[in-house]
């Protein structure tokens, strides 16, 4: 079944402790399609300006990702810079230019209205209620969001969170979006708000799924070599809404193993910059290594 992603494509300019990378193609919408595109069609819908270089996401149009959604605007294309430390998990902002990102407004064509799976990526919640409003009757809606819009646009967010059936979002987020420390009390109040599903990412940790009826915890695939941990979240998204969307039905099962997917399409995302390293691979090595986790997690 064919996903529609909307989010953010951007240029970004990463700094590790294992190197960097100027300019490369990144933003959710990107990182999700390359992450999804292993699983199923995806429906991209974003916006960039008349910099950005097409070639570097050919691969895409070769796994089923159609980009008649993507506009192109006058102007620059928005650019995020950032430097990691040494633990990955932290890192410092350089800079921000939303350039046409700023004016964007969704605009879903006609053939995309009836994509089954709806990934609301991180944008304005003003945004994702729009894009909602404008799709015929999806299977699931899934959304991601972030502490910029749970702390500034919360009114806005809580009537989307009414509208969706899964929500992914970190430990952090949770908490500041419910205000209740502990994790499992935290998710128990969310999902009494609209959502029949949650994802609590916990970076390095795992994720957590908890529904009214099943809580399951998936580790983290060890990985030796993070190089870059840039759209992690996003291929996770990508890895957890392909799977379903590849599923003949979605049951407490299948959800389960697509949070496994999640994290492994994730854990290759991490071993090199940008989505090279999803450009290189393929499904048969996305299989490979869940059967590695199904080993690993046995006892």
């Amino acid at each position: 079944m064919s996903i529609l992603v909307v989010g953010s494509i951007a240029l970004d300019t990463v700094e590790t402790p294992n190197g960097k990378a100027d300019n490369s193609p990144g933003g959710s919408a990107l990182y999700f399609s390359a992450a999804a595109s292993f699983f199923a069609p995806v429906n991209v819908v974003g916006v960039v300006g008349e910099d950005f270089n097409f070639r570097d996401i050919e691969f895409l149009k070769k796994r089923n990702v159609d980009l008649n959604g993507l506009v192109v605007e006058k102007g620059e294309t928005f650019r995020w810079g950032g430097r990691y430390h040494q633990n990955m998990n932290e890192r410092d902002t350089l800079f921000t230019y939303l350039n046409v990102f700023e004016t964007f407004r969704p605009h879903i064509p006609d053939n995309y209205k009836e994509s089954r799976f709806v990934f609301l990526a991180n944008i304005a919640p003003e945004l994702q209620l729009n894009v909602l409003k404008g799709i015929s009757s999806p299977l699931l809606t899934i959304l991601d969001t972030m502490n910029f819009w749970i702390s500034g646009r919360r009114e806005a967010l809580e009537k989307v969170i009414k509208r969706v059936d899964v929500m992914i979002l970190n430990d952090e987020e949770i908490r500041e979006l419910t205000g209740v420390h502990n994790i499992n009390r935290a998710a128990a109040q969310l999902l009494q708000q609209g959502p029949r599903v949650l994802v609590i990412k916990k970076g390095e940790h795992g994720a957590v799924l908890i529904t009214e009826d099943d809580y399951f915890v998936a580790p983290a695939f060890p990985v030796s070599d993070v190089i870059d941990p840039t759209g992690a979240g996003d291929s996770f998204a990508g890895g957890f809404v392909g799977y379903l969307a590849s599923c003949p039905e979605i049951n407490k099962l299948e959800l389960r193993r697509a949070v496994v997917y999640g994290s492994t399409v994730a854990s290759f995302n991490v071993e090199s910059f940008s989505f090279n390293r999803l450009k290189a691979i393929d499904k048969q090595q996305i299989d490979d290594r869940v059967e590695q986790f199904r080993e690993m997690m046995r006892f």
